[in-house]
């Protein structure tokens, strides 16, 4: 496991990733990308390498930490109304262990119908590809940021996708929250056992 002391000495992250192993132009630009927004939000950021995962548990054993102190970004689609086709994005931060409840994240962000993204849908709505996906740095191709909201039972430092595969990031959530105006309330329930 290797961890660079923070996100100003880690420019080299842009250009190796995993193991030694290049990263593609994809991921260099994604990270390169949530590196200055991080920046310019005044954010300071942990990187570690921690290689391929092929479940919760191996991820968070890989850096060291509890399942709950992973925390994924979700890209949902959500309807404005019933009965138009007009539609906006949200990011919803949910720790590891807890799986979104859509009702309640659909009564916070006020929207009539809300479900997650395809793959190539979140990659449009944020720049990053799913498994990578954080709030620095998402937006659309043509500048568009998104409301995010958290679960309230975040709290602490938290790791996270960092832009690209095999590498995670840890932020200080207050930091994070309070940088990007995320607004926190119970949107999660229990995941179920497995």
């Amino acid at each position: 496991m290797e961890t660079t002391p923070d996100h100003a000495a880690t420019a080299g992250l842009a250009a190796v990733g995993p193991a030694g192993a290049m990263l593609s132009e994809e991921d260099r630009a994604s990270v390169e990308r949530l590196l200055r927004d991080a920046d310019a939000h005044g954010v300071h950021l942990r990187f570690i390498r921690r290689g391929q995962a092929n479940s919760l548990q191996e991820a968070a054993a890989a850096i060291g930490v509890e399942p709950r102190e992973i925390v994924k970004t979700l890209v949902a689609r959500a309807k404005v109304t019933q009965t138009t086709k007009e539609h906006s994005y949200v990011l919803a931060l949910i720790p590891g262990d807890r799986q979104v409840d859509w009702a309640k994240l659909r009564r916070l962000a006020g929207m009539k119908k809300m479900s997650m993204t395809a793959p190539e849908e979140a990659v449009e709505a944020t720049g990053h590809r799913p498994g990578t996906i954080t709030p620095f740095g998402a937006e659309s191709a043509e500048g568009v940021r998104w409301p995010i909201y958290a679960d309230e039972s975040i709290t602490g430092r938290i790791a996270m996708g960092a832009g690209a595969a095999g590498l995670s990031l840890f932020v200080d959530s207050a930091a994070l929250f309070a940088a990007y105006d995320v607004v926190t309330a119970d949107i999660t329930r229990t995941a179920p056992p497995g």
